[in-house]
């Protein structure tokens, strides 16, 4: 089941997209499909049914992975009573 990451790439916006499975240490890229602008709109500078892109990691800053629904449930949230 593809997870939904948010990839931080050097010089350029941040992109929303799907990894199959975690990166690992010694991985020399990632590969990731689905991207998508964080509103939604496609990547400009990707061309039209591009399906999947491989990054190599030197050009990317850091990778937030998103939790799914799944474990959102088993997530505890802090919450503070006014």
């Amino acid at each position: 089941m593809p997870k939904t990451v948010i990839l931080h790439i050097a010089g350029e916006d941040p992109i929303v997209c799907e990894v199959e499975q975690d990166p690992q240490p010694g991985d020399a890229f990632i590969r990731v499909s689905n991207l998508r602008r964080r509103d939604g709109k496609d990547v400009p500078y990707l061309a039209g049914g591009v399906q999947s892109v491989i990054y190599p990691w030197h050009r990317v800053t850091f990778v937030e992975m998103m939790i799914s629904e799944e474990e959102r449930g088993q997530v505890i949230d802090f919450f503070r009573d006014a």
